[in-house]
């Protein structure tokens, strides 16, 4: 690979690459379609596998497709009038509603914890070095992920050089990039240290047990003990996150690493955060891309047909003390690298 190559391919992703390679795969080998398409070509295409695939994913197709294309010097052929009229088609007779992980409500993730936090406490009893390992991490991966808000990809992407921490106070994290992060500057992600379920304690206690210097801040276990060189994968976060959740009692095969991010963003929104301080502080660049990971409380009161029970009858959260309260205050994104 040449200078020229190397710098273009790290213009895209590893994962968008992947699911562009495979997209085009489908549409050759698959379906046994040839390329260069005609639009008539992904009319037939698109007809083929209507009923059989969301349209979110046809349209993914749809822009590997039109990639291709573009790369090799041809017209695309995915952009005419009729391919337009198909996708619109699609949409009227398979009409799919989006599917969404369950945030993970915080007395929910304060029963996980808890169980982990137990989890340590055997393991240290019996001397059990990988449990003992594997409990401070998952519980370091939980608070970080739910408090922070973080997507998978950036929870699997962080790391210790870019983590600066003090104890009691905060801590920050420096991605050089993410999914909002279009330019590739940079963000620098910072959150208080809390009085309960503390992510900024949660990581002082993995990372001294687990004794990393540097490189991923997580990474697999092996049954010894012994820690993997590079980071977990995104996609291992999924199943992970749910044995730690069915171990704690709960519907854990529910969940997702989204299931965090959500849960972050409906605890916010119940405690009052303003829409905009919430955006800076997850980093949505859309009022759309916020609203679609809230779950907003009824807002009819008195008008509902169903009334919620009184508020005695009702479970009580338990009060959540910081040290500093995760405010306006705390949401700017510094985009300067740590020093």
């Amino acid at each position: 690979m040449n200078k020229a190559d190397r710098y273009l391919q790290a213009g895209t992703g590893d994962n968008t690459r992947r699911s562009y390679r495979a997209a085009v795969e489908h549409f050759e080998v698959t379906w046994g379609g040839f390329l260069p398409a005609t639009g008539d070509g992904i009319v037939r295409y698109l007809a083929e596998y209507a009923d059989q695939h969301a349209i979110s994913t046809l349209k993914q197709r749809l822009a590997a497709l039109a990639q291709w294309h573009l790369t090799q010097g041809f017209p695309d052929p995915t952009k005419t009038p009729a391919v337009r009229q198909m996708i619109k088609g699609i949409r009227t007779l398979h009409p799919a509603q989006e599917k969404q992980a369950p945030p993970l409500l915080l007395q929910h993730l304060e029963q996980a914890v808890q169980g982990l936090e137990q989890d340590a406490e055997q393991a240290v009893a019996r001397q059990d070095l990988a449990a003992l390992l594997r409990s401070r991490r998952d519980i370091a991966l939980v608070l970080i992920g739910f408090w922070r808000g973080f997507r998978g990809d950036e929870l699997s992407r962080l790391r210790v050089e870019h983590t600066q921490v003090q104890s009691g106070v905060g801590i920050s994290f420096y991605l050089p990039h993410s999914k909002g992060d279009r330019q590739h500057r940079g963000t620098t992600y910072r959150t208080p240290a809390l009085k309960k379920l503390c992510p900024v304690q949660a990581y002082v206690n993995w990372i001294t047990v687990a004794g990393i210097a540097h490189g991923p801040i997580f990474r697999k276990i092996d049954r010894w003990g012994h820690l993997a060189e590079d980071g977990l994968n995104a996609n291992s976060l999924i199943p992970l996150l749910r044995r730690i959740f069915n171990r704690a009692g709960m519907s854990g095969d529910l969940y997702t690493s989204h299931s965090l991010r959500r849960g972050f963003a409906t605890w916010a929104a119940a405690n009052g955060w303003d829409i905009k301080a919430l955006m800076t502080y997850v980093g949505w660049k859309d009022m759309k891309s916020a609203m679609r990971y809230i779950d907003t409380a009824d807002s009819f009161g008195e008008l509902a047909m169903v009334q919620s029970p009184p508020p005695s009858a009702q479970p009580q959260l338990p009060a959540l003390a910081l040290t500093e309260t995760i405010s306006d205050a705390h949401v700017k994104v510094n985009t300067e690298p740590p020093a």
